[in-house]
């Protein structure tokens, strides 16, 4: 693969920057349609940046914007550590134009086990019947989250197969994602904040969430309000 750089315009959920990047990164920008994103690209060296452009202030600017991070060094995961984390912020306005994650495998050879959970303190999970699908459901909780869930049904909020659960995984914002296999075969993942009962099946569906400003219709990833795209997955908003 080819290390010539190339001038390419990389977006953000608040912006794009022009830089010059390699095949290897224009490949990890690649999200599967016809923008480029920051985020799976993580940290560019700044001397690689010519321009950047803020939604909050409509305007380009010659230069690169500020580039703020942090290493927590936190695990996530199995065997996945969040190692940095960071974000774009506009010269001018200090807005985020994008943000970032960068995680690592502390046994590149292992797989990657469960996330661990997000929420804490929750109560038990109350059992409830779930009409439409006639199986028996529970509200997602850190039990849940942690637990095998292969194998069992996806169902959509209108009762609809759409495929197969494989595992728990944590994407790139190190928020927790359903990773199923689809009906058609391919692979695909869901916001765990799309998920609203599981237990013999897992059923989709929370309309409060979805009308959130900013909130992807397609993967569930909370953009910043105004954004035009989606950071993680490139769907029109």
């Amino acid at each position: 693969m080819s290390s010539e750089l190339r001038l390419k315009k990389l977006r953000g959920s608040g912006g794009y920057v022009m830089a010059q990047v390699t095949d290897e990164q224009q490949v990890k920008g690649n999200l599967g349609g016809p923008d480029l994103f920051l985020a799976p690209i993580g940290r560019l060296n700044v001397e690689t940046i010519t321009k950047h452009f803020c939604n909050t202030c409509d305007k380009e600017f010659e230069g690169p914007p500020k580039i703020e991070f942090e290493n927590p060094n936190e695990e996530v995961a199995e065997n996945l550590i969040l190692a940095e984390k960071g974000q774009y912020i506009c010269n001018s306005c200090n807005s985020s134009i994008a943000e970032y994650r960068v995680f690592k495998k502390q046994d590149e050879a292992g797989e990657i086990g469960s996330a661990k959970p997000i929420e804490q303190g929750q109560s038990p999970p109350q059992q409830v019947e779930e009409q439409t699908t006639q199986e028996t459901v529970t509200e997602p909780g850190p039990a849940t989250s942690v637990s095998s869930i292969e194998g069992r049904a996806v169902y959509d909020e209108n009762a609809n197969k759409i495929g197969i659960a494989k595992q728990v995984g944590i994407d790139s914002t190190q928020s927790m994602v359903l990773v199923l296999t689809k009906n058609d075969g391919t692979e695909g993942s869901i916001s765990w904040n799309n998920i609203k009962k599981i237990g013999e099946i897992i059923l989709l569906g929370n309309p409060e969430a979805a009308s959130q400003p900013g909130k992807c219709s397609n993967c569930g990833f909370g953009n910043k309000e105004g954004s035009k795209f989606c950071e993680e997955c490139g769907t029109n908003l």
